[in-house]
């Protein structure tokens, strides 16, 4: 309860005091139902009615496990308490965004090895399912119920876009970076080829994934994967803008959203089954393989210490000046 309690207290919007009661008391309706989290916190605005998930993973900034399911609590909570009737629904965007130089460094490399020096596939299966419930979630909008949105204001490598490029809306500030160098280490990110089969089709989607390349947020754009570029540091209120404008048009726009996704084939099950691919895919890799990522991993600890080194620098040259 304490824990809760924490949360529901960082979630409290500045401002005026109705405006931020009304937001304390959605975030603990949500926080109440959804039980302990972690790794993850909520604000909510009750004037553009727009709900914030700022994740913060721990020890790095990957998807660990943990933060996958405190992401899917608190999305199956929000249809849990307001699923049956829409109108009801305080929350009418969902978005998410990170704090500190990187997005997402992608999957978590230590949780894959240890499922695989344990022999555990159904952790791996578990990891998988929990990655394809909070995806499915946010193509659905929550089923029905949001419009759901994410900001990237630094570097995204691997899965760890595919919850982003999930959502109907993702954007990036000008300096962000974002790739999927899997392919190079004879591995591939769970669920990206659906998700970027339905946003590009499938065959620029192979061709992506196959490459690896890393690209700029304008590159990414000029791809198709990239809603719209922003200059860094407007992010966020661009997502505020969106939200603001856009409350008169929300149920049009979350049937749209829902109506497109159908007009692939069955999403749901087209990423279940990636899942479960990847899990098995992942089980029977080989010893020089399951090496590769391990030196993926050391090679994550090293971008890190850099790019924290080079902020540090940065705020330091600031202060200076």
């Amino acid at each position: 309860m304490q824990l809760q309690e924490e949360f529901v207290m960082l979630a409290q919007p500045p401002g005026d005091q109705l405006t931020s009661r009304a937001g304390y008391e959605t975030v603990d309706r949500i926080m109440r139902k959804a039980g302990p989290t972690a790794q993850l916190s909520l604000e909510f605005d009750p004037e553009r009615s727009l709900l914030w998930m700022t994740i913060r993973p721990e020890p790095k900034p990957i998807f660990t496990y943990g933060l996958l399911d405190s992401i899917s609590k608190i999305q199956n909570a929000i249809i849990a308490l307001w699923g049956a009737n829409q109108a009801q629904c305080p929350i009418r965007f969902m978005a998410y965004r990170s704090t500190g130089p990187v997005f997402t460094l992608g999957g978590d490399l230590e949780f894959y090895l240890d499922c695989l020096a344990r022999g555990d596939l159904g952790g791996l299966k578990d990891y998988a399912r929990l990655s394809a419930e909070g995806v499915i979630n946010n193509m659905t909008g929550l089923r029905g119920l949001v419009v759901t949105l994410a900001t990237v204001h630094g570097k995204g490598l691997g899965g760890g876009i595919d919850a982003s490029r999930s959502c109907n809306i993702m954007i990036a500030e000008e300096q962000a970076t974002l790739g999927y160098p899997e392919i190079a280490f004879n591995h591939f990110p769970i669920l990206a080829a659906p998700i970027l089969s339905r946003r590009i089709g499938g065959f620029k989607a192979q061709k992506l994934l196959m490459e690896g390349e890393e690209f700029s947020a304008q590159g990414f754009y000029d791809q198709g994967l990239l809603d719209a570029v922003v200059p860094n540091g407007t992010g966020e209120d661009w997502v505020r803008r969106y939200a603001k404008s856009n409350l008169g048009t929300h149920s049009a726009r979350v049937t749209l959203f829902n109506d497109f996704l159908k007009r692939g084939g069955d999403a749901i099950e087209e990423v279940k089954a990636a899942g479960e691919l990847w899990a098995n895919y992942m089980f029977g890799m080989k010893p020089t393989d399951i090496s590769k990522l391990q030196r993926i991993a050391q090679m994550q600890d090293r971008m890190l210490m850099r790019l924290y080194r080079e902020t540090s620098d940065a705020g330091e040259m600031r202060k200076v000046s």
